[in-house]
């Protein structure tokens, strides 16, 4: 009994993992390469100049300040909910997160050896990147995980197949 309960709550957490580590390797990848080249542009390069220039306490105001901005499109979504309109309350829950999580990505990059500065800060970051390390080794080594992995590398030959076959006639 114990096994199969095992069993059966290993599906939606592996489910739950990938979905986190996806965001965490391909999305962020992505949106911070996004917010990379947007930085090039040179009234945003200034603005990142004077963020490098500011003090640890500075910084940290400065980074927790997406959390902040990102209230107002969460108070639309539920508005639209309220009115039920359900598919553009998720789409701003979406829209608004992705902003935060490429406006953090980026502003972790500029600021993160000023806030290293900051010594709990530096406890803090390197007992959650331990952690997050942990988790990932624990969830790649549930068969589940592995199953998972071998359906989408199957899925990526097949369509890859696919497209070359497509492409060749």
């Amino acid at each position: 009994m114990k096994r199969h309960l095992k069993r059966a709550l290993e599906l939606p957490f592996v489910l739950l993992a990938a979905a986190v580590v996806f965001v965490e390797e391909t999305l962020l990848r992505y949106l911070g390469l996004a917010m990379a080249a947007l930085a090039k542009w040179p009234p945003l390069a200034r603005l990142e100049g004077r963020l490098r220039r500011l003090p640890p306490w500075g910084a940290l105001l400065v980074f927790a300040a997406p959390s902040v901005l990102v209230i107002p499109i969460k108070l639309a979504a539920v508005w639209f909910a309220i009115n039920d309109r359900y598919a553009l309350a998720i789409l701003s829950l979406a829209i608004g997160k992705m902003l935060a999580t490429a406006l953090v990505a980026r502003l972790y990059q500029v600021l993160r050896p000023t806030l290293l500065q900051i010594p709990s800060y530096r406890r803090i970051e390197t007992w959650l990147f331990a952690w997050r390390d942990r988790l990932y080794t624990f969830v790649r080594t549930l068969p589940a995980w592995r199953r998972a992995v071998a359906v989408v590398q199957q899925t990526r030959a097949w369509l890859r197949d696919l497209v070359f076959r497509a492409s060749s006639r």
